[in-house]
């Protein structure tokens, strides 16, 4: 008797944000989600950063040595558009996949709300067909610019959730360059693997396919496509944008099988959503001559120690009398 293998139908929703603007995006992101679920999506990803914008072309008025007043207005009005944990915005992405019956996977700018309220994250949240969040993670490794804007996650939210078609996680952007950091995502068993990501050069397709490959899991790759007319004309330092291409970011979203066959996209130059039928059983075909963390792992010569212990600034101790 031949095991039976479960099925999902998934989706990736290349999209613009309505940038700088969380609401709107907000309100965006629920009305694609009912789109893509009304075509049969049981899974959706977002891009990074999806609500309320990757500010693409921005330097937020820095240069070493020196932050400019006008670039701390920037700074002020994305602040000011992150996402708080929980909050009106995750509240109502909740109930569009409530409503969507579907696990719906998003990009946000996530604003502290531990600590001092000062710091943003990259993060994507995980909702469960219930509205519920299930999980998170923050990028471990924001690239270049980046890190004058978003602060680092910690090994607490390498996040894997479980669902009835197999196990859902991945990374975000430039992090899947880091060859720990997919180690650890493949150690916990990831079958769908999420690689929300702002790179829309052709060589990232190459890193969908190399991943889907490694790691013989289906690899959903998705990323905005945006223009500089979208971005509000009033909004501090955009006359920088000036001196760009009149596309900021041309796309590229893909669905990847686990042995490296494209199954969708890679769609560039405009809006749009992708979708694929995984058939779960192909990862099990795909195990047959190469597991990363099984019959390929040799962990007589190499192993990772992975924290994955919160990294808290302060920790508060009470005196026994």
């Amino acid at each position: 008797m031949v095991e039976s293998f479960p099925r999902v139908k998934a989706a990736v929703v290349q999209a613009s944000p309505v940038p700088f603007n969380r609401d709107s995006t907000v309100e965006k992101a629920c009305r694609l989600t009912s789109e893509a679920a009304s075509q049969g999506a049981r899974l959706i990803l977002f891009p990074e950063a999806f609500v309320p914008a990757y500010p693409r072309g921005l330097s937020f008025g820095t240069v070493i040595g020196r932050r400019s007043p006008e670039g701390r207005l920037t700074w002020q009005t994305y602040w000011a558009n992150a996402v708080d944990i929980p909050s009106p915005a995750t509240e109502a992405l909740g109930a569009a996949a409530r409503e969507s019956k579907a696990y719906v996977i998003i990009g946000v700018i996530e604003r502290d709300s531990q600590f001092s309220r000062g710091t943003l994250y990259c993060t994507i949240l995980y909702f469960s067909p219930d509205g519920q969040l299930i999980g998170k993670h923050r990028k471990l490794k924001p690239t270049a610019g980046e890190r004058l804007i978003w602060g680092e996650g910690d090994g607490s939210t390498l996040t894997v959730v479980d669902t009835e078609f197999g196990k859902v996680g991945g990374l975000i952007c430039w992090e899947n360059y880091m060859p720990l950091a997919r180690m650890t995502m493949y150690s916990k068993g990831v079958d769908i693997y999420l690689a929300p990501t702002a790179d829309a050069r052709d060589t990232w397709q190459s890193t969908l396919r190399h991943i889907a490959c490694e790691g013989r899991c289906f690899v959903l790759g998705c990323n905005q496509f945006v223009t500089k007319a979208m971005y509000p004309s009033d909004l501090a330092g955009v006359e920088e944008l000036a001196v760009m291409p009149e596309i900021l970011c041309r796309g590229g979203s893909a669905i990847i099988a686990p042995l490296g066959e494209v199954l969708a996209g890679p769609l560039y130059d405009r809006e749009g959503i992708l979708f694929a039928d995984l058939d779960l059983a192909e990862i099990a075909r795909g195990k047959f001559d190469f597991d990363v963390t099984g019959h390929y792992s040799r962990p007589d010569v190499f192993q990772l120690t992975v924290n994955e212990k919160p990294q808290l600034p302060v920790t508060h101790k009470t005196s026994e009398g």
